[in-house]
């Protein structure tokens, strides 16, 4: 078995006696052991085995031995979202004292956790522009211990070479984590750039239909050690049950982004046409300004385009009301066709000049293109903006 497709869907949890043909769900706090001598072992990291489902279990390794295939990572933890992932990475390597050097176009989450929560610790950052990539080693100080980034960023669609980055981590030592979440593993490999950390929300791609919530960190054996120490004792761990859920759903990530990209490129060469659309950006639009940076490190464009709207904020939310079919959630990377509205939801808690700063205008919608028919998606998608002209 050599092809991501083939591992996604062969690689199980060892089979029990049942010889079931798909893993049970190991729905279980802990776990026995055959005498007393195997868990002073076991606790003593003489021997492997489960002790407690807060610090492994049978449904979370097999999840992690899929993904670290998929991302070519040595080792990994689960977590149970997406921002305990990122909150618990920074957590575990970081002290008072160290600098994370960040891309200014992160999640709102992302954004309040340097700006609130490890300031209080003592743990600075600052932002590095992906359009000025000439000042990214100027911010760089004998403080900064990481590089935190997302490709393509939320919800802009900013792209950062990855090998220019790569480089500049390994120059100074640094630790390159990289948000994957838009991408997956399916369409861009992090690892094969030197990165040091991929992060995922699997709530998004990875399940894949909008049902449960789940986050993921692999890559280099020392610092997932690290990661794990710190996580096993403070507690967010991912569940059994979602890590079954997720890992049956990596089975057939490699056809729904397929689908989500070709629906999402239609769409978009749709807007650039629509004359209530200002701009339409999409990694894999000529038109993108990262066209050629993208189509070097991406193998396709992704489930994601934005379009700001003529009107501003009024014209937007005239759209969004005016949709038929189109859920209007927070979510993304759901099998359903999803807008939002950054400026007002997920990246309300920004000023307005951090917003400006990274592209959030009042008029950007953001559309997650599900696998519903594309004619049924464009259709409901131009009916609305027809709407917004009158």
């Amino acid at each position: 078995m050599s092809k991501k497709e083939t591992k996604a869907i062969r690689l199980q949890a060892k089979r029990s006696h049942n010889r079931e043909h798909s893993v049970p769900l190991y729905l279980t706090s802990s776990f026995m052991f055959e005498d007393a001598e195997q868990a002073r072992a076991i606790f003593a990291d003489e021997e492997q085995g489960n002790i407690y489902s807060r610090y492994s279990n049978p449904n979370v390794d097999e999840l992690l031995e899929k993904v670290c295939y998929l991302e070519k990572a040595e080792d990994g933890f689960a977590f149970s979202s997406g921002m305990a992932a990122i909150f618990s990475s920074l957590a575990a390597l970081l002290k008072a004292g160290d600098h994370i050097l960040a891309a200014r176009a992160v999640f709102g989450s992302t954004h309040q956790l340097l700006t609130k929560v490890f300031s209080k610790w003592g743990i600075t950052f600052s932002y590095a522009d992906v359009s000025k990539p000439e000042e990214w080693e100027t911010l760089i100080t004998p403080a900064t211990k990481i590089i935190l980034i997302e490709t393509p960023s939320n919800p802009g669609l900013e792209i950062i070479d990855l090998e220019w980055l790569g480089k500049l981590a390994k120059k100074h030592n640094l630790i390159l984590a990289v948000d994957n979440c838009f991408a997956t593993p399916i369409l861009q490999t992090p690892a094969d750039y030197g990165t040091d950390l991929i992060i995922h929300s699997a709530t998004k791609y990875m399940d894949g239909q909008g049902r449960v919530l789940g986050g993921l960190v692999v890559g280099r054996a020392d610092l997932i050690a690290e990661i794990r120490f710190f996580s096993r004792h403070t507690g967010p761990a991912m569940s059994p049950f979602n890590a079954w859920i997720i890992s049956r759903s990596l089975e057939t990530l490699s056809l729904r982004m397929d689908k989500h990209c070709s629906n999402a490129l239609q769409l978009a060469q749709t807007l650039e046409k629509h004359e209530a659309v200002e701009t339409v950006r999409y990694p894999f639009l000529p038109s993108f300004p990262q066209y050629e940076l993208a189509k070097k490190q991406m193998k396709q464009g992704g489930g994601i385009v934005t379009l700001t709207i003529k009107g501003g904020f009024d014209a937007a939310k005239r759209f969004i009301d005016n949709l038929d079919m189109i859920s209007l959630s927070s979510n993304l990377g759901d099998t359903r066709t999803i807008v939002t509205h950054p400026a007002s939801t997920t990246h309300s808690k920004l000023t307005e000049e951090e917003r400006q700063a990274t592209g959030i205008t009042p008029g950007l919608v953001r559309v997650s293109v599900g696998l519903e028919h594309v004619e049924d998606i464009v259709a409901d998608i131009t009916q609305a903006l027809d709407k917004t002209l009158k």
